[in-house]
């Protein structure tokens, strides 16, 4: 696939550079260093591999394009506005500023074309993953014969410190072992890093690494020759049965006499009296900024027009396929727009309190199960714990290399990887993933549920295991810390569900969510099935699980497990004629949405003394509690024990509730 214009190719893969050099000295912050020495591989990438359409970035059947290293967000700017996806050369000079739609790293809905948010290392070539994952499923569920709907490729760009990061590892071992051939990852090998050569710390056999992964691995030994580039890129599209790794050997801030192949190009601009020698260099005006000429613009343009012949091909197709597959092609247009299908909860389990106690966890087995046979596009798994997480789809196929119509997912022991690659699969769109673990390692997917955040996806975190009443297997595996954790995080919402009841709400809410990702809190004991007949509803995050006879003496506010010991509290106190409201708030985040009035109606604001009572660090509960209130909490880590014993050396039990109700009563 020779270039009948070496020149203009040429030209095209300076003005990449220029831009990037240009935008970042007038930013004066940024990083040059990495967007000279891509420029090659990506221009050729994109003009003679990439199937997309700038006027329409969410085809579905366009392949993916992943910036891992953000940092270099310079390089997909460039591209974005030399191909016509709306990015202007203002945006480019408003680079980094406030409002810009060319923020410091690419951010997903922010600037038309970047498929997701990258910056931290190594989540880019995860979520990367979650896409070619996406379009393997995709393709098993809806592809017919002479009517293909879904093949694509997805492309990733990473460099030494995405290959660093352990994610990465992750992702990249689960990929090998998927026979992902569709994804085809750009290593940018400049060995250069912040703090010096990658000598100092990173000295692997990269190549080995990933062919040990069963990565077809490509070596070209010199990043500016297109020629080598285009091979190697045609030679991982040839390969089907394993995904490429393209070992490109660049040089960081190519051309620039004084910082090429430094570790000073990385993260700073180069300067101006250095960006005018880098210019005389390439050869380009030395006084000009922001030169972009018009011949360059026209040849990368001509993206616009092809991506448009190759949109409409595709719609032909589609037309063929649903006038002859019409219910097909329902589902496939449902999976695509993220639709809930129509009667997606009708079998959704009610459970009464005649019903034998069971943990939230069991509860959200029964819920998900009964989802998943009227939801397609739900499909997920956990990091090796579907039994305990009980998230496995029952009578269902698992997702491997022979098998990607299955829905159910082995993400193996890698929560970091498992909840990044969930974002690649619903930022593909098409499926709506949900993974577990237990609570405590939600540490290791905190990185990945923070982008998910920012990005606002509606992600399903399934974490069980939610206290200190796990029990014996002792401190290293109870969370204490982690509730207040996740509900740092903005635009999370983090639900704790009391009962099976309150747990199939939540599974109701989680996927009714579209603005931003879920984390269920779930129990591994046995809870009481309540009784949920309640002035509210879970919808506003907290109600009035028990009322009593006029105004109440105070308020006992619970989540999750220790609800119904602040039930049975409740009744032992009102035999000492003490008045407990007994409130059940299972989301702080739904409960901040909630009106005003309907607020200060769970918790009237002439009832001071109020105690809650949680199984996790206090931090917080003094906003619901206020300065006449106290807070049940565990300010230290758990033991090994039996989980009953451990909640009760804790505090956690319905005496010692009364207790210190009654101290808060009378005082």
């Amino acid at each position: 696939m020779a270039c009948a214009n070496k020149d203009l190719d040429q030209q095209c893969i300076t003005t990449i550079r220029t831009l990037a050099m240009d935008a970042i000295q007038k930013a004066n912050s940024g990083h040059p260093g990495a967007p000279m020495g891509l420029a090659p591989a990506a221009f050729v990438l994109w003009k003679d591999f990439l199937k997309h359409n700038p006027k329409n970035p969410a085809w579905i059947d366009r392949d993916r394009f992943v910036l891992s290293g953000g940092h270099a967000s310079m390089l997909l700017y460039s591209l974005l506005y030399l191909n016509g996806y709306g990015t202007t050369l203002d945006d480019i000079k408003n680079f980094r500023q406030w409002g810009s739609k060319t923020p410091g790293h690419p951010e997903y809905g922010h600037t038309a074309g970047v498929e997701t948010t990258t910056g931290p290392l190594g989540q880019g070539v995860a979520n990367a993953v979650g896409m070619a994952m996406a379009e393997r499923h995709l393709g098993a569920r809806f592809n017919q014969d002479g009517k293909t709907l879904i093949d694509h490729h997805t492309y990733v760009i990473c460099g030494d410190g995405d290959l660093m990061e352990g994610v990465t590892q992750e992702a990249a071992s689960l990929a090998g072992h998927l026979v992902l051939g569709k994804l085809i990852c750009i290593y940018d090998d400049n060995s250069i890093t912040i703090e010096g050569t990658t000598a100092i710390a990173f000295t692997e056999d990269v190549k080995a690494r990933f062919e040990s992964m069963n990565w077809q691995v490509i070596v070209v030994d010199d990043g500016n020759d297109l020629e080598k580039i285009r091979a190697a890129i045609q030679a991982g599209k040839d390969e089907t049965s394993r995904p490429t790794m393209i070992k490109l050997k660049t040089h960081i801030a190519y051309g620039s006499p004084n910082k090429q192949d430094s570790s000073g190009a990385h993260g700073a601009p180069l300067g101006v009296d250095e960006i005018k020698l880098v210019k005389k260099f390439y050869g380009v005006p030395e006084d000009k900024d922001f030169y972009v000429p018009d011949e360059v613009l026209a040849e990368c343009r001509k993206a616009i027009d092809i991506g448009k012949e190759k949109e409409q091909a595709w719609q032909e197709i589609f037309d063929t396929y649903r006038s002859e597959t019409p219910e097909l092609a329902d589902n496939f247009v449902d999976a695509i727009s993220g639709f809930l299908t129509a009667g997606w909860d009708d079998e959704i389990p009610v459970f009464t309190p005649g019903d034998k106690p069971m943990a939230t966890r069991s509860a959200s087995g029964k819920v998900l199960n009964a989802i998943a046979k009227n939801l397609p596009s739900l499909m997920g798994g956990s990091a090796d714990l579907a039994p305990s997480n009980n998230t496995f789809l029952n009578d269902m196929e698992v997702f491997q290399a022979d098998t990607p119509q299955g829905r159910n997912i082995r993400f193996g022991v890698r929560e970091h990887a498992m909840t990044a690659i969930m974002t690649g699969m619903y930022l593909h769109s098409g499926v709506r993933p949900f993974g577990g673990t237990f609570l405590v390692f939600a540490d290791y997917m905190r990185p990945a549920i923070r982008v998910a955040s920012l990005m606002g996806l509606p992600m399903i975190y399934v974490l069980t295991h939610d206290s200190v009443a796990v029990g014996e297997d002792g401190p290293t595996h109870q969370p204490v810390e982690h509730l207040a954790s996740l509900r740092a995080i903005p635009g999370l919402t983090v639900i704790r569900p009391a009962d099976a009841n309150e747990t199939a709400e939540a599974w109701k809410k989680a996927l009714n969510t579209h603005n931003g990702p879920t984390a269920l809190i779930l129990s591994r004991q046995n809870l009481p099935i309540l009784d949920a007949a309640a002035d509210g509803a879970l919808v506003f995050g907290a109600y009035t699980l028990k009322k009593t006879k006029g105004e109440p003496d105070l308020i006992l506010i619970a989540t999750g497990s220790e609800v119904h010991i602040c039930v049975e509290a409740a009744a032992l106190l009102a035999k000492e004629n003490i008045q407990a409201r007994v409130v059940s708030m299972p989301s702080w985040e739904l409960f901040e949405k909630a009106p005003a009035y309907y607020r200060e109606r769970i918790l009237p604001p002439g009832v001071k003394k109020r105690l809650a009572v949680e199984a996790g660090i206090p931090m917080g509960w003094e906003r619901y509690v206020g300065d006449a209130g106290k807070v049940i909490g565990i300010n230290t880590f758990g033991a090994s024990a039996p989980g009953d014993r451990v909640l009760a050396e804790y505090g956690f039990t319905a005496a010692n509730i009364v207790e210190q109700a009654k101290a808060l009563v009378n005082e």
